[in-house]
């Protein structure tokens, strides 16, 4: 049966256990998340050492895994088998003999870090008698909503600017985020909210270099202070700097395009209604209106539909994040 893991985390946590789970997919952080959870709570100290087997796919052949699920637990009801690195495990279909007819006071966890045949007779079994978790790597335009959910189950309210500095930052590797976060938290106490200046403070995000001052750059048509940054940007190791520039700078151009369709309503209140902003940022889209004809910003949504689509591969050989980006701020500014 296929299960989010929520769901999964959620029955553990009611103590509803599966004797087989096959933890896959391409994200590793929810595979991880699961294993380690199973490892960590259904046996207690004293059970573990006599009923716990984490186990590496690369050394290991179906007959010794095998020998492991079929035993029995010792003063415990239940025995735990994690294989971890599964997708190096030679002949791992064989093992559907096995979930076809489990043990059921065992727990045999299968980490199988890629992409399952959805054809092959595991995948089959899985269905029928176990948990089937398809860790899928999330993208980079739900990564904000991943962020702010996280920080939520931490205790914590994170800024929209802050959860978008960190995906800047980082990118959307789940594990990455996790581990920073972690940075990000541990001097902090539950209940704060989380702002941009904890994530520049802690995490080491450039206060001068990052996204948000290259929007702001474009819209004060700073043609030196866009390029330093989209420079700066580019040759930075952390994540595609591509990823997160393109919603931000859509999302803005956007809306300065709707003030510029209605900047005639006298009424402040209505016109950011419109726009979808606070009444304070008026100003902003005010001025960059004032800079960038209305034929100007249909070319820029143009550009950054373009560089979005370039970015995941269409019609693209392959061009490096950064290189895309500094294209794209180029034709943007002239």
């Amino acid at each position: 049966m296929e299960a989010t893991f929520k769901n999964i985390l959620g029955d553990l946590k009611k103590k509803i256990y599966h004797p087989v789970y096959l933890l896959a997919g391409e994200e590793p952080y929810f595979i991880d998340l699961i294993s380690d959870t199973i490892e960590e709570t259904i046996l207690t100290p004293e059970e573990k050492e006599f009923n716990l087997a984490v186990l590496y796919g690369r050394d290991l052949d179906i007959p010794t895994v095998l020998d492991y699920a079929k035993r029995y637990p010792m003063m415990s009801n239940y025995q735990v088998v994690i294989i971890k690195e599964a997708q190096s495990l030679q002949g791992i279909d064989k093992i559907s003999a096995y979930i076809d007819n489990p043990v059921p006071s065992t727990l045999l966890v299968l980490c199988y870090k890629g992409k399952i045949d959805k054809r092959k007779s595991l995948y089959k079994s899985i269905q029928k008698k176990g948990i089937y978790l398809d860790s899928k790597k999330i993208s980079i335009n739900k990564t904000p909503e991943w962020i702010n959910e996280y920080m939520q189950s931490l205790g914590y309210t994170i800024t929209h600017k802050a959860t978008m500095l960190i995906t800047e930052f980082v990118g959307n590797d789940i594990s990455k985020i996790s581990n920073e976060v972690s940075k990000l938290t541990i001097n902090i106490p539950p209940g704060t909210q989380i702002t941009d200046q904890h994530v520049e403070n802690n995490i080491g995000i450039s206060k001068e270099y990052n996204i948000f001052e290259l929007n702001n750059a474009l819209a004060e048509k700073d043609i030196y202070k866009a390029n330093k940054i989209a420079f700066q940007l580019a040759s930075s190791k952390e994540g595609n700097p591509i990823f997160p520039a393109i919603p931000i700078l859509f999302s803005f151009f956007t809306k300065v395009m709707i003030y510029q369709e209605n900047a005639s309503k006298s009424d402040p209140k209505e016109l950011a209604s419109i726009v979808g902003c606070q009444p304070f940022l008026l100003n902003q889209y005010k001025n960059t209106a004032r800079l960038y004809s209305r034929d100007k910003l249909i070319r820029v949504i143009g550009y950054l539909r373009e560089y979005d689509l370039r970015s995941k591969g269409v019609n693209d050989t392959g061009t490096d994040g950064g290189e895309l980006l500094k294209e794209l701020i180029f034709k943007i500014l002239h």
